[in-house]
């Protein structure tokens, strides 16, 4: 009876978003081994590792019943926060970020991880409670608690990008739980106002990032080298690419973080227009199957937990491919299934995971009738 069930399970799972998330992870492994000149083991294997590990932990997730996730949210938050502040005492330092956890086996980023804990906590908070019905000061509490709290531990590492796309999420999802827009418009001028303080607090290489991306040939060897190489191996690709293992930026070794930040470049170069076209379909193509389930729901937990982890998806894709094309400035954010990563790699797919989840459980519900 047992396996019977867990066979219907398998079976009414959204295979089209789990072939979509396997597709650009392949395409990925494919792009890794174009960036390490055809050396398989250098980059590629290991993210083949970390993307079968991931999906394992994905189907685990996905053939989990949901309402499990959302009893277990406030604790894995929780968990997450004090990730975060073991990092702040004690974390691995690499390139002047203070940002890891060393398990030897894997370099554990607790930003990343907390950015699902953070949707789980606030979408339960939020599928219990209503803005019309408790008091506002309560609600602006638990904002700067759940939201302010992780945004300023992720800022003390430091990692702007990460912080700006949590803060992102959280306000995000406490718009869709009902806060009136007209707070957030309040929220916006008033950090217009603070603009200068803000700008004084920011690291000297942050401010830089900055200042580069307005002008990015004021310095061409230095701040502004990256999105300059980037701009020239995007802009030289022409319609259809200089072919497989044939980028002349990336070989020449001129491309920085080619299997990282700038990996959205790599493949472009190699595969032109028409490969980048065809790639941002294929995100779409995600986007749209994860859409289609939340339109599913009435229920207000998986209502806002899928719609925070769609908006994450989405600014991971258009913050990378942003920075890359000299449209926003250079703040290090994953592409998502297809940078080399870890920790990146694992949370998206256990993000997916959650989003299956509650998919499968309204699927049964229907199959039952």
């Amino acid at each position: 009876m047992r396996y019977v069930l867990l066979h219907k399970r398998f079976k009414l799972l959204d295979w089209s978003l789990i072939g979509s998330v396997t597709f650009l992870s392949l395409i990925g492994l494919v792009v890794l081994y174009s960036a390490a000149a055809g050396d398989f083991f250098l980059w590629s294997s290991k993210q083949l590792l970390r993307f079968c590990l991931g999906f394992a932990l994905m189907l685990f997730i996905a053939l989990t019943p949901w309402n499990i996730w959302r009893s277990l949210s406030y604790g894995a938050y929780i968990v997450s926060i004090l990730m975060l502040m073991y990092v702040d005492l004690f974390g691995h330092i690499g390139m002047g970020a203070q940002r890891w956890i060393n398990l030897y086996f894997i370099q554990l980023q607790p930003s990343e991880i907390v950015k699902i804990t953070i949707v789980l906590a606030l979408a339960r908070y939020y599928s219990s409670v209503h803005f019309k019905t408790n008091n506002l000061l309560s609600h602006l509490f638990v904002i700067a608690v759940f939201i302010g709290i992780p945004v300023l531990l992720v800022l003390r590492q430091p990692d702007l990008g990460t912080a700006m796309i949590l803060l992102t999420v959280g306000l995000t999802i406490v718009f869709m739980a009902g806060l009136h827009w007209l707070y957030f418009v309040g929220g916006g001028l008033a950090i217009g106002a603070t603009a200068p303080f803000l700008w004084e607090r920011l690291h000297a290489y942050q401010q830089q990032r900055i200042l580069t991306f307005l002008n990015p040939e004021n310095d061409p060897l230095g701040a502004g080298y990256h999105i300059i190489q980037s701009k020239i191996a995007i802009g030289s690709a022409g319609i259809f690419g200089k072919g497989f293992m044939n980028g002349s930026q990336n070989k020449l070794d001129f491309l920085p973080e080619k299997q990282t930040d700038f990996i959205f470049t790599t493949f472009t170069e190699e595969f032109g227009f028409i490969g980048a076209l065809l790639l941002i379909i294929a995100y779409t193509f995600l986007f749209y199957c994860c859409y289609r389930i939340v339109l599913r729901f009435n229920q207000t937990f998986p209502r806002l937990m899928i719609t925070g982890l769609i908006i994450t998806f989405f600014l991971y894709f258009f913050i990378n491919i942003g920075m890359v094309i000299g449209v926003m400035p250079v703040v290090g954010v994953p592409l998502p299934l297809m940078t080399y990563g870890g920790t990146a790699t694992l949370t998206m797919m256990m993000s997916v995971g959650l989003i299956l989840s509650a998919d499968l459980s309204h699927r049964m519900k229907r199959s039952v009738f």
